[in-house]
């Protein structure tokens, strides 16, 4: 299959019909390596006491089967190993595994998120979505449905939108310059005045209980053109997701 060209923002829309997912032992962190990504770590939880070491998927490989259908090696970690992409030199990080969802209205725009200060990447406009988590070990599988399940509550949990899995539909795979995979979702069409009710009653629900939402404002944006107006830094798979749905969108 030939390898589509990446946008100037280095991210590759990967078009992708069937995803087969295999678990890889994990990866092996050298004794100094764990010393600096501790300091790391540690350094970054000082700045932002809410970041949490839990349990993370991250991607060790990914080729074409056949056309269309993508093997994805993948291995248990925690976000402390993310931590090394900040040590020059670091071997033993790898790409990260995350879902999105492009929630459309009915009037062809798209729902992007803010990132609230809270979070590992404050200010910052993406899709509604986040990392993928590994399967809790006992015998559930990470495969296409988990994944679909995953984006399914990260768009509720992000926006109040409750959307059952199986009206999501895979849409793209994308690979970003440091090869982090992202595969993104398709969720029905709604109403633009029902995506700002419900973000507004998520809001005010995460607010009564005293807790920060993951997005601090969401905004609709029918073409790449509009994402400059946002005020804020993007997401690099943002421009060429939106260019695409767009073109889709106006049949070009």
């Amino acid at each position: 299959m030939t390898e589509p060209q990446p946008h100037p923002s280095g991210v590759e829309l990967l078009e992708v019909r069937r995803v087969r997912l295999v678990e890889a032992d994990p990866p092996r962190v050298s004794p100094e390596e764990r010393r600096v990504m501790n300091r790391e770590w540690d350094a970054l939880v000082a700045v932002n006491p809410s970041f949490f070491d839990g349990p993370v998927a991250v991607c060790v490989g990914a080729e074409w089967e056949a056309p269309h259908s993508l093997a994805v090696s993948w291995a248990r970690a925690t976000y402390r190993l993310f931590a090394l992409r900040r040590v020059e030199g670091a071997i033993a990080w790898l790409p990260s595994l995350f879902v999105g969802v492009l929630q459309p209205t009915d009037d062809g725009r798209l729902l992007v998120g803010r990132m609230s200060p809270s979070t590992a990447a404050p200010g910052r406009w993406q899709l509604p979505g986040g990392c993928v988590e590994p399967p809790p070990g006992d015998g559930e599988p990470l495969d296409l449905a988990a994944l679909r399940r995953h984006a399914a509550r990260e768009l509720a949990e992000e926006t109040g939108i409750e959307t059952p899995p199986d009206d999501l539909t895979l849409w793209c795979v994308t690979r970003g310059a440091e090869s982090n995979l992202g595969f993104l979702f398709l969720a029905p069409h709604l109403p633009p005045h029902l995506l700002h009710e419900r973000f507004a009653a998520l809001v005010s629900s995460e607010t009564a209980l005293g807790r920060d939402p993951e997005l601090d404002r969401i905004a609709l944006v029918g073409a790449p053109t509009e994402l400059a107006d946002l005020g804020g830094p993007l997401v690099n798979y943002l421009e060429p997701v939106v260019g695409r749905y767009a073109d889709a969108v106006h049949g070009h």
